[in-house]
């Protein structure tokens, strides 16, 4: 069984005027005890009850201390004033003032309101110690001193309540703005993994289509003339959409697997012979021009320049069809150098059909934001004697993202 949890807490405004009726009692009637049997200088009926007068609007005055913090201060230190400089007797005549010190400096505008506090301390303690000056007996000038200290410990007491309060809301801003902070680096963290399985799905499903595509059409013109070769080429598209599968599922391994155990690593440089391979079945003359690093690349610039050749040589059997192309790689001390050129349309045109021209897709752009995630940077155009090439430079250290 739930228990709920009733709050006894009083609204603002009627805590406010409780304690402004606590505070107007208390001087009321602790200055009538006080100085009960005793012959006073001023009785507070005088001038037309002005003591009772002045100790009533000094506690009324706090219960709008919080919305009025600085006209509630003036008010009690000009009843304080009155009421000391006319000799009225003594008591707990300040507790409406201490409480309006203690508003000024806890609810006030820090600097501003620990100045003004501070000027009417002075004040107050001047005109109670000229107002005291020919008291008597001479040891009740203590009471004098004691309503200056407490003035003082009231303003002290609220500003170290307001510089308590500054430094909570600092603390929860911060807080905040960590938290959002997270927020932000989560969702772009997120939207970086969606950006580059995309990316590798492109790549993935790109390649092995412009291959299937390519043996299809073999397939269909050869089929009912040279049987073999059709049967070869169904075996290639076999093979091409096997491979092409596992990549996907090795790319989209990452959605459910949290440790990545048993996951398939991405494809790099070792497995260009492979693409080679798969290429010439597609009707490439492929040439390859490499220089194998000294030492191991990092797998992010593996994996860049082997999808960087991959989706070069989707892009010619997509847009050109069968021709001569020269893959070369270049390491460098500090950085990795690919080029892929082909040399265009050759006048016989492949009798399955591809090559025809197709709408531009996201192949350029995707590679240059391989190069550019790592640092690097990726040109691609025609060539002037005819032919299309793409250079990419892929720096050994990479200075950005790794996706």
């Amino acid at each position: 069984m739930k228990h709920r949890v009733v709050s006894l807490r009083l609204p603002a405004l009627v805590q406010e005027v409780l304690l402004a009726l606590f505070i107007t009692v208390t001087q009321v009637q602790g200055t009538i005890v006080r100085n009960a049997g005793e012959v006073v200088q001023r009785p507070l009926t005088d001038l037309g009850n002005l003591g009772y007068v002045l100790l009533v609007v000094s506690g009324v005055a706090v219960a709008a201390r919080r919305r009025w913090p600085l006209p509630v201060f003036v008010t009690t230190a000009l009843a304080s004033l009155v009421y000391y400089g006319l000799d009225f007797p003594d008591g707990p005549g300040w507790l409406g003032l201490y409480v309006a010190l203690y508003t000024l400096a806890a609810y006030g505008d820090g600097r501003r309101s620990l100045v003004i506090a501070g000027v009417g301390t002075s004040v107050l303690a001047i005109a109670w110690l000229v107002a005291a000056a020919d008291i008597e007996p001479r040891a009740a000038i203590g009471w004098v001193w004691f309503r200056i200290g407490a003035s003082v410990m009231s303003a002290a007491l609220g500003e170290s309540v307001r510089s308590r309060q500054v430094i909570a809301a600092e603390a929860k801003e911060r807080a905040e703005l960590a938290e959002r902070t997270r927020e932000e680096e989560a969702r772009a963290r997120v939207d970086a993994e969606r950006l580059r399985i995309a990316r590798e799905v492109h790549d993935t499903v790109a390649h092995a289509i412009a291959i299937i595509n390519v043996q299809s059409g073999v397939t269909a013109h050869v089929l009912d003339k040279r049987p073999e070769v059709a049967r070869e080429a169904l075996r290639t598209i076999e093979q091409t959409s096997s491979r092409a599968l596992r990549e996907m599922r090795a790319i989209l391994g990452v959605l459910r697997d949290d440790d990545g155990d048993g996951r398939a690593p991405y494809p790099g440089l070792g497995q260009i012979d492979e693409l080679a391979a798969k290429a010439r079945e597609a009707g490439l003359d492929i040439t390859l021009e490499e220089t194998l690093p000294s030492v191991p690349l990092p797998s992010a610039v593996g994996g860049a320049a082997y999808r960087i050749l991959q989706e070069s040589i989707t892009n010619v059997i997509r847009h050109v069809g069968p021709t001569r192309v020269t893959v070369a790689l270049s390491p460098g001390i500090d950085a990795l150098e690919i080029r892929v050129t082909d040399e265009g349309r050759r006048a016989a045109r492949h009798p399955s059909g591809t090559g025809n021209s197709v709408e531009p897709g996201r192949g350029i752009v995707g590679m240059r934001e391989r190069c550019q995630l790592l640092g690097g940077e990726l040109d691609a155009g025609p060539l002037p004697g005819g032919g299309f090439e793409v250079k990419a430079r892929l720096p050994l250290t990479p200075t950005g993202s790794s996706l």
